[in-house]
């Protein structure tokens, strides 16, 4: 099987995916990764076996930031051979892109190159706040499915339903801000029901410290998206059903960004459709309906 080559574009201010994705393909260097800034990876990372937990046959071996020495220190830490002084450089380099960046004002350009270049591209959550804006990304398209985004927690193996009887009403919990991190668990917890029911009504309650969505759905299913900027709550989601209740476990970080990683390899391998436009599509309309007040 072919070896893929990877390229990734990243960073933004909190978020250190470029380190953690980088090594979930590569392997990493422990001394390194511990100054990565993100002490959360190299915990995650030194629980697994190395090179045995790497994704297969698949290698990120082009890297870009906005700064130099932050894509040679991830170079090194990650084990990518070739660090790029323009993002487009890639092109032509890479077998597909990895844009992980998680601010979505920013998608739209800095995707664009690649996907105009014809190169599938995986996008990090959100890949929008509004609808009009996701078309407009998903209008560069060469051909079909070949922009990929998730919010790698709906990758994750505890993402499925138990035995509640009819499910009547969904509650989701998680940290800091609307913008950025409901995505998290709106879109897992579309995996739990009926996503395609319209919404027929919602109600946005907001303030600095909290943001609670509520959204009553065709079916008669009520959910509460909420996102509490100061509490350290995690992220949760609870279903209430007429035979019990269920709390989603999501087990760990490392296999959820994998899991995720390992669904867009196989599909530029043209091993399994990309079945994700939908999905991110009703994720941003509640996303957008969020900021309804």
């Amino acid at each position: 099987m072919k070896d893929l080559k990877l390229g990734i574009l990243g960073l933004s201010p909190g978020n250190g995916h470029p380190y953690s994705w980088s090594a979930i393909f590569n392997g990493y260097e422990p001394s390194v990764m511990a100054d990565c800034g993100f002490p959360v990876i190299p915990e995650y990372l030194s629980h697994q076996k190395f090179p045995d937990d790497c994704i297969p046959d698949a290698h990120v071996t082009h890297i870009w930031t906005q700064d130099e020495a932050i894509s040679r220190h991830v170079a090194v830490a990650a084990n990518i051979p070739n660090v790029v002084s323009r993002a487009e450089d890639m092109i032509g380099q890479v077998d597909a892109v990895l844009l992980a960046r998680d601010d979505p004002e920013n998608h739209y350009a800095m995707a664009k190159p690649f996907i105009e270049a014809g190169l599938p591209i995986y996008i990090d959550k959100p890949l929008a706040v509004s609808r009009e804006e996701a078309e407009r990304i998903y209008a560069l398209e060469k051909y079909p499915g070949q922009i990929f985004t998730c919010s790698a927690l709906a990758y994750s193996d505890g993402v499925k339903r138990a035995d509640i009887g009819e499910l009547y009403h969904l509650d989701a919990t998680c940290i800091k801000d609307w913008k950025k991190y409901a995505i998290h668990v709106v879109e897992p917890a579309l995996r739990l029901f009926d996503y395609e029911a319209k919404i027929v009504r919602h109600n946005v309650i907001a303030n600095d410290k909290r943001r609670i969505v509520t959204l009553e759905w065709e079916n008669g299913l009520t959910t509460t998206f909420k996102t509490l900027s100061k509490a350290k709550c995690g992220f949760q989601i609870a279903l209430y059903g007429t035979d019990g209740v269920q709390n989603v476990d999501f087990g760990g970080t490392f296999f959820m960004f994998r899991n995720a990683l390992q669904e867009f390899v196989s599909i530029v391998r043209g091993e399994r459709p990309n079945n994700s436009r939908k999905i991110t599509m009703k994720a941003i309309e509640i996303l957008e309906r969020g900021f309804c007040e």
